[in-house]
C-alpha cells in the first residue's frame, strides 16, 4: 500500500477487498487474499502465497487482453498482492463460456458426455446469488430484471454487449494458451459499469476463473477444480492447489509474445508513399511490424529481386504488399519469384484507374497475388495472413471485428424508437 492513501472499504468477497482511492475517485485498490474456497464457500481455507500468484496471473491476463484490444478495468499492477482498476458499479451476473462440456453443465444435461465439444462456444449467464447458489438465468430472465447497474438498466444492448464480449475473450484466451499446448475447458467472467458509463470487462480473472488442461488431459488440470475434487483437505493436498496455480501464473507471462511475423510494403515510386504510410500505420495499429521500400519491377528488377531475398532471408512469416500504379508489375514479379502470400494493393487515380487496375487483375498463369483497392483492406488481408501463425495478431481482429460489430449496435440504437 506504500505510496497510496487508502479509503473507504467498498466491498470485501472471499478472495479479495476493494478499497476506494480518495485522491483518484475513478480508480479503486484491489487486494487478494490469500484464501481458496469453493461451493459458494461452504469450503474454505487460507493458502498462503495465493494472492501473490492470484495478481500475477490477473494482471499478466488483463495486460494481454488490454494488448488485444478488449474494455477491462486494469490500470496497473501496485505491488505483488494488489493492482489498480477503475472503479465499477458491478454488474451481478456471471458470464460462463464453454468449449467442453463438463461439470455443473453435464449435472443439468443429463445425457452429455463429458468432453462434447461446443462449435462455437457454449455461453451461459448465472445470477450471483450465494445463497441459492447462483441459479441460472436465461436471456429473457435477464432482460426481465431490469438490473441496474452505473445508472443504466441492463438491456438487450447491454447485454448483447456483454455476450459478444465475453465470447470474444474466451476465444482469446484459449488461442493464447493453446501456444503453450493447453486447453481451456471453460472459463466464467464479470463486467462492470465504469465512472464513464462504459461497460467493461472486470473483477478477477486467474486459476479461479477457470478450467485449464494441460494436453487437453483433465488428468493433468492445474485449475481450481483440484481444490473443489479434494475428499480430505489435508497441507499435502494444498501445497498441490498452491504449486498448479504457480505453474499457471508463471506460463501466463508466456501468452503475450511479441510479433514473429513482419507486413513489406514496395512501391514502384516515392509517390505512392501516402498509399504506402497508410498500410504502415495500420500494420502498426494491429502490433505488426511493417517496412516501406522504393522499387520499380520495370527500372529495376534485380534490385526489387534482391530486396524480396532479403526479405526471405529473416526466416520469419512475412507479407509483400505491392503499391504500384500504371502499369503493375510490381505485384507479378514479387510472386513470381516467391513463395511468401504477395498482396496488390495499386493506387487507382479517377483519369485511368479503370483501365491500370487490369494489371493487376488479369495476370500470366502460374501467379497468385491477390489485389484489394483501399490501404485499409490490404492491413486486414495482409493480417488475417499472418493471423495463422500468430495468436496476439489474431486476437487484435477478433477485438477489431468485435467493436466495429458493437460500434453498428450502438449506432443502431441510437437512432431506434424504443430507445
Amino acid at each position: 500500500m506504500a505510496g497510496l492513501k487508502l479509503g473507504d472499504k467498498i466491498i470485501e468477497g472471499k478472495t479479495k477487498i476493494v478499497y476506494a482511492l480518495p485522491d483518484d475517485p475513478a480508480n479503486v485498490y484491489i487486494l487478494s487474499k490469500d484464501r481458496i474456497t469453493a461451493g459458494d464457500g461452504a469450503r474454505a481455507n487460507d493458502l498462503a502465497g495465493k494472492a501473490v500468484i492470484s495478481t500475477a496471473t490477473a494482471t499478466a491476463i488483463f495486460d494481454l487482453l488490454s494488448s488485444a484490444g478488449i474494455k477491462n478495468h486494469f490500470v496497473r499492477q501496485h505491488d505483488d498482492k494488489s493492482f489498480i482498476a477503475q472503479r465499477c458499479d458491478m454488474i451481478p451476473i456471471e458470464w460462463v463460456t464453454r468449449r467442453l462440456a463438463t461439470g455443473s453443465f453435464l449435472k443439468r444435461n443429463v445425457g452429455v458426455k463429458e468432453g462434447y465439444r461446443f462449435s462455437p462456444p457454449k455461453l451461459e449467464t448465472f445470477f450471483k446469488d450465494d445463497e441459492n447458489h447462483d441459479p441460472q438465468w436465461s436471456y429473457e430472465q435477464l432482460i426481465g430484471a431490469k438490473l441496474e447497474a452505473g445508472g443504466r438498466v441492463i438491456g438487450r444492448d447491454e447485454v448483447e454487449v456483454m455476450s459478444r464480449t465475453t465470447v470474444a475473450v474466451f476465444e482469446v484466451l484459449e488461442k493464447a494458451w493453446t501456444t503453450q499446448n493447453c486447453t481451456l475447458v471453460d472459463m466464467k467472467i464479470e463486467f462492470g459499469i465504469n465512472t464513464k458509463g462504459e461497460i467493461v470487462l472486470a473483477d478477477l480473472i486467474d486459476s479461479d476463473s477457470w478450467r485449464l488442461w494441460p494436453s487437453g488431459d483433465r488428468r493433468l488440470m492445474k485449475d481450481k477444480q483440484v481444490y473443489r475434487e479434494l475428499k480430505e483437505v489435508t497441507a499435502e493436498a494444498l501445497d498441490e492447489v498452491k504449486r498448479n496455480f504457480q505453474w499457471v501464473a508463471e506460463r501466463v507471462k508466456l501468452l503475450q509474445t511479441k510479433p514473429s511475423a513482419q507486413v513489406v510494403v514496395l512501391m514502384g515510386s516515392a509517390t505512392d508513399l501516402e498509399h504506402g504510410t497508410k498500410i504502415s500505420k495500420g500494420c502498426q495499429a494491429l502490433g505488426i511490424p511493417c517496412d516501406v521500400r522504393v522499387s520499380s519491377a520495370h527500372k529495376g528488377t534485380e534490385e526489387t529481386l534482391r530486396i524480396l531475398r532479403e526479405y526471405e532471408g529473416d526466416g520469419i512469416p512475412c507479407v509483400f504488399v505491392a503499391i504500384a500504379g500504371r502499369s503493375n508489375g510490381l505485384g507479378p514479379v514479387l510472386s513470381g519469384n516467391t513463395s511468401y502470400p504477395v498482396i496488390n494493393c495499386p493506387p487507382v487515380k479517377a483519369d485511368w484507374g479503370a483501365q491500370d487496375v487490369w494489371s493487376s487483375l488479369r495476370l500470366p498463369s502460374g501467379l497468385g497475388c491477390t489485389t484489394v483497392l483501399s490501404p485499409d483492406a490490404a492491413v486486414l488481408a495482409a493480417a488475417q495472413i499472418l493471423s495463422l501463425s500468430d495468436h496476439m495478431i489474431w486476437s487484435r481482429l477478433r477485438c477489431k471485428q468485435l467493436y466495429t460489430f458493437l460500434g453498428l449496435k450502438d449506432s443502431d440504437k441510437g437512432v431506434r424508437k424504443d430507445k
